[in-house]
């Protein structure tokens, strides 16, 4: 089974949000999308529903830095997270 956090080590950011993104594989992390119903108080969050995310792209979708609105920045991470499983499929690990 693929282990999705350590695929994202060393990869290009897949959410890319413009002004925001600093294109650092270095960053690179597996960033979960959280949906209602999907994540929350014992529910734990499903690997496949994240994208790889720069540090920078990471906080903006975690509101930690508030650079867009939450509603573009969601949209960003869901097409990061479509981006992330286009690679992995593409590569037969997903």
């Amino acid at each position: 089974m693929t282990d999705f956090k350590k695929e994202a080590r060393g990869r290009d950011c897949q959410i890319r949000i413009p002004g925001v993104c600093n294109f650092n594989p270095e960053t690179t992390v597996l960033t979960h999308y959280r949906m209602s119903d999907t994540c929350g108080m014992g529910i734990k969050l499903d690997d496949r529903q994240a994208a790889w995310g720069c540090s920078a792209c990471h906080d903006e979708v975690d509101h930690r830095t508030h650079h867009i609105d939450s509603d573009t920045a969601r949209l960003y991470h869901a097409e990061g997270v479509m981006r992330t499983q286009a690679v992995l499929i593409e590569e037969g690990k997903f």
